[in-house]
């Protein structure tokens, strides 16, 4: 049997054992008695809710990979890629052509698998336990946009990697990992103001308590911002969140509609306290420098993997092509990709750690930092208790119990 077939179905494999390995750990380790750190905020029916809300989507997630893992496996199996080669080749068009056909089709496709599982989860899942607020047309509308933007996006650097690899030869790797990344760093400026507005409405929070505060306590800190918005979260979902958009002088605080009318003040001033601490210690940067370089190490292993004619006989593939070597190194790519994101995983609990304590220090109030993460968990049905292991694998973010501990470490 080819090798790499071989190594290909073992990560298939080995990645849905893994997940459903961990998914029941994480079930299993749900306490069922109510954190005492809880006690107030959740009633015993609520918390039972939360539990009943962890169990459904992680059998909805193990069902989905069931159903997903074993088509994939069969599509490679039965030359499934060979098959949509030919009929991206049969329209007679050049390489770079050919690949956007050919990985259209195939975007396009997988898509379409995934559409019944979203609906499922939006309508059914959601809808039960009162998170739901998107309609039909919204959902629709959302699709539609976000493969308009896919194919534009997605099709300006893909063309541009084939072009690369094609015309550049050994260092193509380099130009390709030098014009993505600077595409990327474009595109974190303009998303704030021509894609995100695309999907949500961004109003100025008007004049009042809310907004002086948060005004005050950025000059505090020397942090400018270009406003202060609250967006339409609540036409899709009733859960909570808040984040900043944009650089520099662009900076925008962006506060979920949903967030802003369950919180006080002081509480939604410590969640933006953490947040601009977040910038004060460059972990922004950080992470963009450590995502710079993570693409770096990408396209160079790519690099090796290119026009390799063992890696397309895995996949029945007739002819060899630069568009099916970025589609097939994907598959090989899987564990590095993971190992990375488990050391970005590490770093981000670290950070959020350090971004807490900078709010703590330097608005002063630490029980509302407390009642806030509190709030935003019960209103999340958030688990309260994950297993260690599932932490570890996908966590971005410390468990909250955890967090609150540490924040009354530093209130003493």
């Amino acid at each position: 049997m080819n090798f790499f077939l071989v190594i290909i179905l073992a990560i298939l494999v080995g990645n849905y054992l893994l997940d459903l390995i961990v998914d029941t750990l994480n079930v299993r380790h749900a306490r069922t008695d109510l954190p005492e750190e809880f006690e107030g905020y959740y009633d015993a029916e609520k918390y039972k809710k939360s539990q009943e809300y962890l169990r459904e989507n992680t059998r909805f997630g193990i069902i989905s990979d069931t159903v997903i893992t074993p088509i994939s496996i069969a599509f490679i199996l039965f030359g499934g890629f060979n098959i949509v080669d030919q009929f991206a080749r049969g329209f007679g068009l050049g390489s770079i052509l050919t690949g956007l056909i050919f990985a259209g089709t195939l975007l396009f496709a997988s898509q379409i698998l995934l559409i019944p599982f979203s609906i499922y989860s939006t309508f059914v899942i959601e809808e039960k336990y009162g998170f739901n607020r998107t309609t039909p047309k919204t959902f629709i509308l959302d699709i539609l946009k976000g493969w308009l933007l896919g194919a534009v996006i997605g099709g300006v650097i893909f063309s541009s990697v084939l072009w690369l690899f094609e015309k550049a030869g050994t260092p193509a790797w380099f130009y390709c990992w030098i014009a993505v990344t600077a595409f990327q760093v474009f595109l974190t400026f303009i998303a704030p103001v021509t894609i995100m507005p695309l999907f949500n409405k961004f109003i100025l929070l008007e004049d009042g308590a809310l907004k002086s505060a948060i005004e005050q306590y950025a000059r505090s800190q020397d942090f400018k911002i270009k406003g202060v918005f609250t967006m339409d979260a609540s036409k899709r979902s009733t859960k909570s969140n808040a984040f900043f958009t944009g650089f520099g002088r662009f900076r925008r605080v962006v506060l979920f509609d949903t967030l802003v009318e369950k919180h006080t003040v002081e509480e939604l001033v410590s969640v933006l306290a953490h947040e601009i601490g977040h910038y004060k210690k460059r972990h922004i940067l950080k992470s963009i420098g450590i995502s710079i370089l993570t693409t770096a190490l990408m396209f160079f292993i790519l690099s090796l993997f290119i026009n390799n004619g063992e890696l397309f006989a895995a996949f029945k593939m007739q002819e060899i092509s630069i568009y099916g070597s970025l589609f097939f190194f994907g598959f090989l790519y899987h564990p590095v990709g993971m190992t990375l994101s488990i050391f970005g995983n590490m770093l981000s609990r670290r950070h959020e750690y350090q971004a807490d304590a900078y709010a703590v220090k330097t608005y002063n109030r630490p029980q509302s930092m407390i009642t806030a993460l509190k709030k935003l968990s019960v209103e999340n049905l958030s688990n309260l208790t994950p297993h260690p292991l599932k932490v570890f694998l996908s966590y971005s973010h410390p468990p909250v119990l955890e967090r609150i501990h540490t924040i009354r470490g530093l209130s003493i």
